[in-house]
């Protein structure tokens, strides 16, 4: 069908994208250091993780390995509701519900939970997920300045039905984190409620890495938060934390909770265990702020290059000349010299923002944060 009208439209669809230097493609970068991947705290190469995985795996040797089914049919099991009521005492909320993704899971709330009638107001850094869900809702949804509370406090103005606040806990593109304190108490002066993403913030933040909520001890404030575990927690598929009312809503409501096959048994497990070590990792917490200090502070000395913000995991790489072209053969470069990095291109960032992502891990060492700065520079 290659020879197809619409194949045809489609390549010129992607000629467009290439023309602009935005054409996304896969890609396999085995062998390289990784400074690009969401694993955090390096769960996802867990030995102890692994090995306690494969313990209580034989322990649930009898149920099968697939689903099966959708939880409100054959897919339901006292594993299902275990798991939940761990998830929720650990986020400090009263019930959790697990999704398929971190993507399902925001669409799946934010698609079913506003009303006709009512109006969202959502960071404009906010996760395509997030925008997604709200393009399927009825609610009436406009974006306020990225973590500009003072914007949002007038914008409030035009709301009707109840109002809602969607935004990230940390910016998965930006690295910076939400002023969940000021949101929080600008939600309750209003009447609002606030639903937080913890994607890139469970794991890291908290006594026990609990998430920028429990940390600021506002989860009594906040309605909703959305645990992912792709992340920090080395997985697959989301939860979102809130009042159990909310979890009956999302049962009978949520299109993306009801009309899916539910997450198999080895995904289930492999959060239980990763429940289980999060406690422990008080080192590895202290060794990722480590090195996003030395990372942060190395590569604001190289001349051409501007890095923010501090103290996140997530760094952005900003060149001061060349624009995309130099952005992409940077990355290139890096990637030759032994470093995953990754450019981050318009349409997923705005144009004119372009920059490479750096994520610092608590298995990344100090020699390796040298050279990844030293393979910039050279870069440049």
């Amino acid at each position: 069908m290659s020879n197809h009208p619409l194949s045809n439209k489609l390549k010129q669809k992607l000629a467009e994208r290439a023309a602009q230097g935005n054409l996304r493609q896969l890609k396999i970068t085995d062998g390289l250091v990784d400074f690009c991947s969401n694993d955090y705290l390096g769960l996802a190469r867990s030995q102890a993780l692994r090995a306690i995985l494969q313990d209580e795996t034989q322990q649930y040797s009898h149920m099968p390995l697939g689903a099966t089914g959708s939880r409100l049919l054959s897919g339901n099991h006292r594993l299902f509701e275990e798991l939940e009521e761990t998830i929720a005492h650990y986020h400090h909320g009263e019930a959790a519900l697990l999704f398929n993704s971190g993507y399902t899971a925001n669409v799946g709330l934010l698609s079913a939970l506003p009303q006709r009638g009512d109006t969202v107001f959502y960071d404009e850094a906010s996760h395509a997920s997030m925008k997604d869900g709200l393009r399927l809702s009825f609610a009436k949804s406009y974006s306020f300045g990225h973590n500009n509370v003072a914007d949002l406090r007038q914008k409030l103005k035009r709301a009707t039905g109840q109002v809602y606040v969607v935004v990230e806990a940390v910016y998965s593109m930006n690295g910076d984190t939400a002023p969940l304190q000021d949101l929080a108490q600008l939600c309750q002066e209003q009447n609002a409620a606030l639903i937080v993403d913890e994607a890139h913030a469970a794991g890291l933040y908290g006594p026990n890495g609990e998430g920028l909520t429990v940390s600021l001890g506002l989860e009594d404030q906040v309605f909703a938060q959305v645990i992912t575990y792709g992340k920090a927690m080395g997985s697959h598929g989301a939860a979102v934390v809130g009042p159990k009312v909310l979890r009956d809503f999302l049962i009978n409501y949520s299109r993306a909770f009801i009309y899916t096959t539910a997450l198999p048994t080895h995904a289930l497990l492999a959060l239980k265990c990763a429940y289980r070590l999060l406690p422990s990792l008080q080192l590895e917490r202290r060794q990722v702020k480590t090195m996003v200090g030395q990372l942060y502070t190395q590569l604001n000395n190289v001349p051409g290059i501007r890095c923010a913000p501090a103290e996140s995991v997530i760094l952005s790489v900003f060149v001061e000349e060349g624009g995309t072209a130099k952005l992409k053969e940077l990355a290139a470069q890096v990637q030759q010299q032994g470093f995953d990095v990754r450019p981050v291109l318009s349409p997923t960032v705005p144009q004119g923002q372009e920059r490479l992502r750096v994520i610092v891990h608590a298995f990344n060492t100090a020699e390796e944060i040298e050279g990844l700065v030293q393979a910039i520079a050279k870069g440049t």
